[in-house]
C-alpha cells in the first residue's frame, strides 16, 4: 500500500462546481472563507454566555453535520478501510481544533488567540514547502502575525496561550486531513462524515457543561447561525480550495484570518488601527499574495512544460 501524499503535492482536480464557486477562484474562495468565520466568531461570543464554550462547540458542529448530511447525503458504501480512517481522523481533528480555540477565546482576547493559532498553518507551510521562495512569505506573514500580537504575549493567561496554539496545531492536522479527504471523497461527502464524527465525539463534553441549555429555541437558532457561518461555508470553502492548492500553499494563505478580523472590527465595530497593525495587515496580504502567484506561477510552468 502507497504511504500517504506528502502535503505539497497538489490534490487531484476539482469535480464539477457551480459556476460562481469556479468564478471566485482559490484565493476567492479562501477570503469568504475567512469572513464568513469572523461573523460567525463574533455570533459565538455573544452566544457564550447562554450555553457556554463547550455548549456552543457542541451547538456549532451537531447542526453543521445535519446540514452537511441533508445537503450531500453521502454515499456510506464503498469506501476503503484507508477512507473512513481518514474521515475519523479528520473528525477528531475538527473537534479538538474548535473545543481548543474557544477554550482559549474564554481565556484571552480573540486577536491574540487568532494570532497565536495561526502560527500551526504557518509552521506547517515552512516544514511541507519545497520550494525556498516560500519561506520568504511564511517569515513575512510570521512577522505580521506578531505584529498583531502587539509584538509579544506574556500579558496574556499561561492556559489561554496553550489553548491557542494547541488549537494550532489542529489546524494545521485540519489543513492536512481536509486535503486528503477531499481527493478520496466525491464533492463534500468527506467533510459532511467528519463533522458526524466530530459532533459525536463533541456532544458529551456540550451536555456535561450545558445540559437542557441547549435545548433553548434562541440558543438553538442562534448557534444554527453559527454552525452555517463558521462550520459549512467555511469548511466547504476550503476543502474546495484545497482540491485546488497544495496544502502548504493554502497553510499560508490561512494568515490572513487575523487581517480579515483586524478590517472587519474597524467596518463593524469601529476599532481604530495603529500605524503598526496596518503593517501588520500589509504584512499578511503581501505575504498570502505572493504564495498565491508562486503557486499560480509553478502552474503554468508545468503546462508549458506538458
Amino acid at each position: 500500500m502507497a504511504g500517504p501524499a506528502p502535503v505539497s503535492e497538489p490534490a487531484a482536480p476539482p469535480g464539477p462546481a457551480p459556476r460562481g464557486v469556479r468564478a471566485l477562484g482559490p484565493l476567492g474562495l479562501v477570503l469568504a472563507g475567512g469572513i464568513s468565520v469572523q461573523f460567525g466568531g463574533a455570533l459565538a461570543v455573544s452566544l457564550m454566555p447562554r450555553a457556554g464554550a463547550l455548549g456552543v462547540v457542541t451547538l456549532r458542529l451537531a447542526v453543521a453535520a445535519i446540514v452537511l448530511m441533508v445537503i450531500c447525503r453521502p454515499r456510506l458504501r464503498g469506501h476503503s478501510r484507508a477512507d473512513w480512517g481518514t474521515v475519523v481522523v479528520f473528525g477528531v481533528t475538527m473537534a479538538a481544533m474548535n473545543g481548543l480555540f474557544y477554550q482559549s477565546v474564554a481565556r484571552i482576547p480573540l486577536g491574540p488567540a487568532v494570532t497565536l493559532e495561526v502560527l500551526g498553518p504557518l509552521v506547517l507551510s515552512v516544514l511541507a514547502s519545497r520550494r525556498a521562495v516560500n519561506l520568504v512569505w511564511a517569515g513575512l506573514a510570521l512577522g505580521g502575525v506578531f505584529l498583531l500580537g502587539g509584538g509579544g504575549f506574556g500579558s496574556l493567561d499561561p492556559a489561554g496561550v496553550a489553548f491557542a496554539l494547541s488549537a494550532g496545531a489542529m489546524w494545521a492536522a485540519y489543513i492536512v486531513f481536509s486535503a486528503r479527504t477531499g481527493r478520496r471523497f466525491p464533492q463534500a461527502d468527506g467533510l459532511a462524515l467528519a463533522m458526524v464524527v466530530a459532533a459525536v465525539l463533541f456532544l458529551p463534553l456540550g451536555l456535561v457543561e450545558s445540559g437542557d441549555k441547549l435545548l433553548d429555541p434562541t440558543t438553538i437558532a442562534l448557534g444554527s447561525a453559527v454552525a452555517i457561518l463558521s462550520s459549512v461555508l467555511p469548511y466547504t470553502l476550503e476543502l474546495v480550495a484545497l482540491r485546488r492548492l497544495p496544502a502548504s500553499t493554502f497553510a499560508i494563505l490561512m494568515s490572513l484570518e487575523p487581517a480579515v478580523a483586524s478590517i472587519a472590527g474597524f467596518l463593524v465595530l469601529s476599532q481604530t488601527l495603529s500605524v503598526t497593525e496596518g503593517l501588520a495587515i500589509t504584512l499578511v496580504i503581501v505575504a498570502s499574495m505572493g504564495a498565491v502567484r508562486t503557486q499560480v506561477g509553478r502552474g503554468r510552468a508545468k503546462s508549458v512544460g506538458d
